[in-house]
């Protein structure tokens, strides 16, 4: 499983870690009840603590995308891809909040909004 950590964006590693493996799952990268590796395991492959992946596999637990089962491992929880979709939309939604109170603050019009969108989103591609 690829998990790439960047040490420079200003983003928790475990949350990093949380998001990707949560990426995985909602694009079924990973399959329900699929084994992951140990919280040991994990921390060897990223250079990075126990404890950091121990927290990221227990917000995962906690947010219903995976189960830990004491002395068999980790694995993908069954999940409704609906809710979890629907959690997805209201983050961008909030964000998408966010962007226009900004714009509205400083007279970006709509249409520059939309190029922007255009633009990133070709880039993103």
């Amino acid at each position: 499983m690829e998990i790439i950590i960047s040490n420079s964006n200003g983003v928790a590693i475990y949350e990093q870690i949380c998001e990707q493996i949560k990426n995985k799952i909602l694009s079924c990268e990973l399959k329900e009840d699929e084994l992951l590796p140990s919280i040991r395991a994990l921390a060897r492959d990223l250079h990075c603590s126990v404890i950091t992946t121990k927290k990221a596999y227990e917000e995962l637990e906690k947010k219903g995308f995976v189960v830990m089962v004491p002395g068999k491992g980790v694995y993908v929880a069954q999940i409704n891809r609906e809710f979890a979709l629907e959690e997805e939309k209201k983050k961008i939604e909030d964000l998408m909040e966010k962007i226009i109170f900004i714009a509205k603050n400083n007279n970006i019009e709509k249409k520059e909004l939309q190029e922007m969108w255009e633009i990133l989103s070709e880039e993103a591609k």
